[in-house]
């Protein structure tokens, strides 16, 4: 997968914005402060971090050579994918929306609410 296509589907998501707080090479993406997801766009393949449900984490590294351990996150609950093409483009836009909903699980009720609005 090329980063066009990742970086796209990563802002489609209500709320999304990205941001640089690690420097330049790290394209964070956040919801209403929260981080859901790390690209790191000048890595060749491109990797993403994606935050997941553990134990489904571990299904999918024993399932996929290119779903590693959270690179610098935790590793219980951070994946990182490597999109060097052996991973359906659909399982990679599925995982990073599953990283979206976990984070907004998690946020205030009205925070929730505001988000699904938009």
């Amino acid at each position: 997968m090329k980063l066009k296509p990742i970086r796209d589907h990563l802002l489609a998501f209500p709320g999304a914005v990205e941001e640089t707080p690690f420097g330049p090479e790290v394209l964070v993406y956040k919801v209403a402060g929260k981080m859901f997801a790390l690209l790191g766009w000048q890595n060749l393949p491109v990797t993403v971090n994606l935050k997941c449900d553990p134990e489904y984490a571990i299904e999918l590294r024993e399932r996929h050579a290119a779903i590693e351990p959270g690179y610098h996150m935790n590793k219980r609950h951070w994946n990182t994918l490597t999109l060097d093409s052996s991973l359906p483009d659909e399982l990679v836009f599925e995982l990073a929306r599953d990283s979206y909903d976990l984070i907004v699980s998690k946020l205030p009720k009205a925070k929730r609410a505001e988000l699904e609005a938009s």
